[in-house]
């Protein structure tokens, strides 16, 4: 039997993808398991990944700025953390008892964290943010939580909420099988609006809890106006509404401690995920003690799970803090990065892209936005040329306007140079 040539290869992967995409349909919904991937006409399916890239089934190897959505800060397959791995297998991967990994990984993200006394690992970054707004209700004992137009707080009824237009929105349901009756315990106020904060807490004295990305990451990056969160900080204390940091994004990622650090504020809820799992499945909710000693068993707010502090997800993220904080100049290296790319780019769009270290987004519009409704003016129908230019040059941005970009330590100078001249070329096209 004869070989087949490389040329017969490549013929052959060029449709896996279309044809795995079709297979999939037929067995889940929109065939993929997260709806930002249902990219059109069909997704790419990666066949492996390492540093800075990712292999397509196709035979495509690209450039990754998606970084599995923002955990992979240290890239693909980082040796620290495989070996890691590799090690617990060994030992097992799932006890459903304690272990001392859960210890090392709450003593490291406590100590990084002068607002965390006490935290609870749980499996992600919704399930995170859904417990902190629980326990905030069964602290307090009140009902209603506020969040900002666009802020991303996992996919559970309370925060499944449609952004509005005006200075204050009452919660109308973002999803079908969200009750009403849950989503008006929502209430919603602009981002970098202070004033409409204070106005609404002003008026209400039924609110739990403020929650907020210190910086909007889901529709971003959407950076906070200077002194935006120390207002916040300011104008929940007067009003004895918690302040729940939601840094799953960027909990680690725009330095240790998060962007609760480095704007100097200290909220009495954090949530964490991503980044803090070395890659693998995780969430972490935290805070004051007297607010954490609420959680069962030690008090009456429930919160459990199957696979909460596995030893799998604990070991990658010792690894993962240990290595960043071993080689946490990379932050300054990674900002510099970003700087390069905003300075590479045409003149015309130098205005509109908007970076914090190692998290960046060109915005199609002539101003960042300051909110999520400005976000919304973006021109995405020009972003959408852009992203498939961006393809052809061989980099891959996450598919819509509205999702942060992000660089690890494996994208490299050289790689960051190509990534700069893909959009430079992509730019050019739209």
């Amino acid at each position: 039997m004869s070989r087949k040539s490389n040329k017969d290869t490549q013929v052959q992967k060029k449709g896996k993808s279309e044809n795995l995409f079709k297979l999939a349909k037929t067995m889940m919904p929109g065939g993929v398991s997260s709806p930002v991937r249902a990219i059109k006409p069909y997704p790419f399916y990666t066949k492996s990944a390492k540093g800075a890239f990712v292999e397509t089934e196709d035979g495509e190897r690209l450039i990754d700025c998606v970084m599995g959505y923002g955990p992979l800060f240290l890239g693909h397959q980082p040796e620290c953390i495989k070996t890691a791995i590799r090690e617990q297998l060994e030992n097992g991967w799932l006890y459903g008892t304690p272990s001392e990994h859960e210890l090392e990984l709450a003593k490291l993200i406590i100590s990084d964290h002068p607002s965390i006394d006490m935290c609870r690992f749980v499996s992600s970054g919704s399930e995170a943010t859904m417990a902190a707004i629980r326990l905030a209700r069964g602290f307090t004992g009140k009902k209603n939580i506020v969040k900002v137009e666009g802020g991303f707080h996992g996919a559970h009824d309370g925060v499944l909420i449609k952004a509005g237009s005006g200075a204050t929105t009452m919660g109308v349901p973002d999803s079908a099988g969200v009750i009403p009756e849950i989503a008006e315990h929502t209430l919603q106020i602009p981002y970098n609006d202070p004033q409409s904060l204070e106005a609404l807490l002003s008026k209400n004295d039924d609110i739990a809890a403020f929650i907020v990305e210190p910086v909007m990451g889901n529709v971003g990056p959407i950076l906070p106006k200077k002194d935006y969160l120390t207002e916040v900080r300011k104008i929940t204390k007067e009003h004895d509404v918690l302040f729940i940091c939601d840094e799953v994004i960027c909990g680690y990622r725009v330095g240790i401690g998060g962007a609760q650090v480095k704007y100097n504020v200290v909220p009495d809820l954090t949530t964490l995920g991503k980044i803090v799992g070395g890659g693998l499945p995780i969430g972490v909710f935290g805070g004051r003690r007297e607010i954490m000693e609420m959680v069962a068993p030690n008090g009456p707010v429930y919160q459990a799970g199957t696979f909460s502090g596995n030893p799998l997800s604990m070991t990658a993220g010792i690894a993962m803090i240990k290595e960043i904080h071993k080689e946490k100049h990379l932050y300054d290296a990674l900002d510099k990065c970003t700087d390069f790319l905003k300075n590479s780019l045409p003149e015309e769009y130098q205005n509109s892209f908007v970076k914090l270290g190692s998290m960046f987004k060109l915005f199609f519009r002539e101003a960042p936005p300051q909110n999520y409704i400005e976000a919304k003016q973006s021109d995405t129908a020009k972003f959408g040329k852009f992203w498939k230019g961006m393809m052809k040059e061989g980099v891959f941005l996450p598919p819509s306007q509205f999702e942060t970009n992000f660089l690890s330590i494996a994208h490299g100078v050289d790689i960051v140079e190509k990534i700069a001249s893909a959009y430079c070329s992509a730019l050019q096209d739209c």
